[in-house]
């Protein structure tokens, strides 16, 4: 080969991508993992904005609401480091990701109100309240049908906790074989072993939902939520013609005398948030869309209703119970702006109290609001035993 041949043949070599393909492959390579890097930052940045706008305005939006609420910090945490890496897009990609954090850290469940606030010393005449999601009473549903808690493990783990007030949800059984959904939790009567368990005292029940107290009763009223449903959901289900309270009612409230003033405790239990479109799952009369929709509209109405009676309550309250409702899920707004989130009495930077149990333990969805005159000095939240799927919330406050 003569020498200009060879220069030639040199120059095609470096022109010819195929004989030459280091630095032009590690080029392509380079690009796409920039651009996976935009997809990554701006697309969870497009989420949490769409986030802020559709959470608690659309049953649609149901399977991003139940997310684990320390997704919205921990992704946008993750992706920083993406961004970093992603040189030609570095600043863009680390203000998207830094300000989907910024936007999305409130979201997050972090109970950062903790790490400020030490809960004042109880007074010798506080009062210690309870509230529990007991899923469903004293049945044994955590063991596959198998019956391994008793009926006097319930009353004995309620006995422990000795509190003053109760506010205990899911006074019910359940028969999950039922087809239709409405048919399946039924009424039971354990008045007898309430009253031997807890000689003294008062005794409230409306619906799913009971308080007891060993204080002074004023009054008690269930709160109606059928008036805030839409048209077509207002009719009571024909399964539950014998017992509408389970359809109406999500909360009783029960005005208890404490240390000379009137409380009014609203032991609440929301409807669960729509599940139905994330599993894919329909009943046979009814579609998932269907389902869904009735969950939200149903939540919407139960916090309509405690916000419409705090409205017009001049007593001083505590709102608390199992909501359904996890931190990252725009339906914590419509609490009533009466009340306070009391939070910053639990010692736990992330507190959960669901699902206890096999399954990670990542969603806080039971929580304690109060008037702003409603003193907490203490707030903890309590294994259940086995007995159920919710810890229990124990706290105590005084009204002075």
């Amino acid at each position: 080969m003569t020498e200009a041949a060879a220069r030639t043949t040199a120059i095609m070599d470096e022109k010819d991508p195929e004989l030459s393909p280091g630095p032009s492959g590690r080029s392509r390579r380079a690009r796409w993992g920039v651009r996976l890097a935009a997809v990554a930052c701006v697309g969870w940045l497009v989420v949490v904005v769409l986030h802020h706008l559709l959470s608690a305005r659309t049953y649609v939006w149901g399977p991003v609401d139940l997310l684990p609420p320390i997704v919205w910090a921990a992704v946008p945490v993750v992706l920083l480091p993406v961004a970093w890496l992603a040189r030609p897009m570095r600043r863009r990609l680390v203000g998207a990701a830094l300000l989907a954090l910024v936007l999305g850290v409130g979201y997050s469940g972090i109970n950062f109100a903790t790490v400020f606030h030490t809960p004042p010393p109880a007074p010798a005449d506080a009062v210690k309240v309870v509230t529990w999601n007991t899923e469903y009473w004293d049945q044994d549903r955590r063991n596959g049908g198998e019956q391994r808690t008793t009926t006097a493990q319930f009353y004995d783990f309620l006995r422990e906790m000795d509190a003053d007030v109760y506010m205990l949800h899911e006074y019910a059984n359940v028969d999950d074989s039922l087809v239709d959904i409405f048919a399946q939790a039924y009424e039971i009567d354990q008045t007898a072993q309430l009253k031997a368990a807890f000689p003294g005292y008062t005794i409230v029940r409306e619906g799913r939902n009971v308080t007891l107290t060993r204080l002074p009763v004023v009054g008690h009223a269930w709160l109606d939520s059928q008036p805030y449903l839409p048209d077509d959901l207002k009719p009571v289900p024909p399964a539950l013609v014998d017992r509408p309270l389970f359809y109406t009612s999500q909360a009783l409230r029960t005005d208890i005398r404490v240390n000379g003033q009137v409380v009014s405790f609203y032991n609440s239990h929301i409807f669960q948030p729509p599940v139905r479109i994330l599993l894919l799952r329909s009943d046979d009369d009814r579609n998932m869309f269907e389902i869904d929709r009735f969950n939200f509209e149903i939540r919407q109405a139960s916090y309509q209703a405690i916000a419409a009676d705090l409205e017009k309550n001049p007593n001083r309250a505590v709102m608390a119970g199992d909501l359904n409702t996890s931190p990252s899920m725009n339906l914590l707004d419509m609490v009533s702006d009466r009340l306070v989130d009391q939070s910053k009495a639990l010692s736990s930077l992330y507190p959960v109290t669901w699902p206890v149990g096999d399954k990670p333990r990542m969603w806080r969805i039971d929580w304690l609001f109060t008037t702003p005159d409603i003193k907490v000095h203490s707030y903890e939240l309590t294994l259940p035993k086995g007995l159920s799927d919710h810890k229990a919330q124990q706290f105590v406050i005084s009204a002075p």
